[in-house]
């Protein structure tokens, strides 16, 4: 038993080395000044994801592109926004879903709801989600997106004071109890609700997540999401600077302490928990593979390559006002490259279909990751009966930290691109080798 925990211990420590070192030669963006969004595939029916970069508070371990909001600002976006909806219905595009990602995705609630029905009507989309924080989701606020949004992922991040005095949230939000009100006044109103937390905090301890998670349970919310702290080069001194630094990373401990804790919850993915089998879930790159993104900062994954909006507020507007795609890079991967991000995000939802997973990406998955396989079949992490990849409860916590991994990685992204020095007089980025 020593030495199977030795082995998959040096395995997450490698799965890391070698998801890095994919990051590091096939991250080469090339910039695409006067790009020309794809036209779609009339097969595939498409994910849709909108951007807003509008928060009033500036969370310490966030690393997600935003600015601070403005009124005036956040009209114009909108706006905008609703002007590119229209440009990629004329190309064509088809959605069956649709998520709202930000940000403070409710930040102006009439805005939204104009942006939310204008999707509806162009492109008939039933499945949407939209995030919020605890200061959007009075009962009044919620009935108006009745019809409009289908889930609601509402960020906590703590039930604990101490917690949120350091991160800036307990006097914008209010205090654990406060914030246990209303969300309990909040479920139901919408027909998924789901709350989303951080675990493995700087000094946080056993007792502290077990309070989170008893609180988070008596809530009653129809999913419950425990992300563990992602510390990229751009927020670890923030993070240290608010909480701290700690001795002891105390990740896989807790995370076996939620696992166990959720083990009468249906598992939606390595780090979602919900009372019953939902068609929506948290991470919607675990089950759309193909996704367009608009607004500023948006990502696309379209056919292997990625593809990367304007960050640059003004430059999303003008582009956008001048009929122009806002698509400023892109990023090709390798076949295998593609396969093994393919695999990671559906193998982050539990279980894999063989067949159809050669189906749908054109491939032979047991060929092409032939020794990947052995290797996550030796160390425990999956197992292989009847043409079904599943995944273990150690394959779970490996899924989330390569998620994890590949998240903090996309930060590097997010910075260069919002740094306008970094992309001036460039035609071509390495994201992993430029200095930020």
């Amino acid at each position: 038993m020593k030495s199977l925990f030795l082995i998959q211990n040096l395995a997450i420590k490698y799965a890391k080395f070698s998801l890095n070192k994919s990051l590091k030669s096939q991250l080469n963006l090339d910039l695409l000044p006067n790009y020309q969004t794809k036209t779609p595939d009339p097969n595939i029916n498409y994910m849709l994801y909108v951007h807003v970069p509008f928060c009033h508070t500036f969370c310490p371990y966030c690393s997600f592109h935003k600015y601070a909001y403005d009124e005036s600002l956040a009209k114009e976006y909108f706006k905008n926004l609703r002007l590119e909806m229209e440009q990629i219905y004329k190309l064509g595009y088809k959605f069956n879903s649709m998520y709202v990602g930000g940000g403070t995705t409710l930040i102006n609630e009439s805005e939204l709801i104009k942006t939310l029905e204008l999707a509806k009507k162009l492109f008939n989309i039933d499945e949407i989600s939209c995030e919020s924080d605890p200061n959007h989701i009075e009962i009044q606020n919620l009935n108006r997106f009745k019809g409009l949004i289908k889930r609601l992922s509402i960020g906590v991040q703590s039930f604990n004071d101490e917690i949120l005095k350091k991160v800036g949230r307990y006097d914008k939000f209010g205090s654990s109890q406060t914030l246990i009100t209303k969300l309990k006044n909040a479920i139901n109103v919408l027909p998924i609700t789901s709350i989303d937390l951080i675990f493995n905090f700087p000094n946080q301890t056993k007792d502290m997540l077990i309070n989170d998670i008893n609180l988070a349970k008596s809530i009653d919310a129809d999913q419950i999401t425990f992300y563990p702290l992602m510390k990229s080069s751009l927020t670890k001194d923030k993070i240290a600077s608010a909480l701290g630094l700690s001795k002891n990373d105390n990740e896989y401990e807790f995370y076996t302490i939620i696992e166990e804790s959720f083990k009468d919850y249906y598992k939606s993915n390595a780090w979602s928990y919900a009372k019953k089998k939902l068609a929506l879930n948290d991470e919607y790159v675990s089950s759309k593979h193909e996704y367009l993104g608009i607004g500023s900062g948006g990502f696309s994954f379209l056919n292997g390559e990625l593809f990367i909006n304007a960050f640059n507020l003004n430059e999303y507007n003008s582009k956008i006002q001048n009929h122009q795609s806002s698509i400023i890079a892109n990023c090709k991967f390798n076949k295998k490259e593609r396969i093994k991000y393919l695999f990671l995000t559906e193998i982050f939802s539990g279980f894999i279909d063989i067949s159809k997973f050669n189906q749908t990406n054109n491939t032979d998955l047991l060929k092409m990751l032939n020794i990947e396989l052995k290797l996550l079949k030796l160390i425990k992490a999956i197992k292989i009966q009847n043409n079904i990849i599943q995944s273990t409860q150690f394959g779970r916590y490996l899924w989330l930290s390569l998620m994890k991994e590949f998240y903090t990685g996309m930060d590097r992204v997010r910075a260069i691109f919002k740094d306008d020095s970094k992309i001036k007089n460039s035609s071509k980025i390495n994201i992993m080798k430029t200095q930020i």
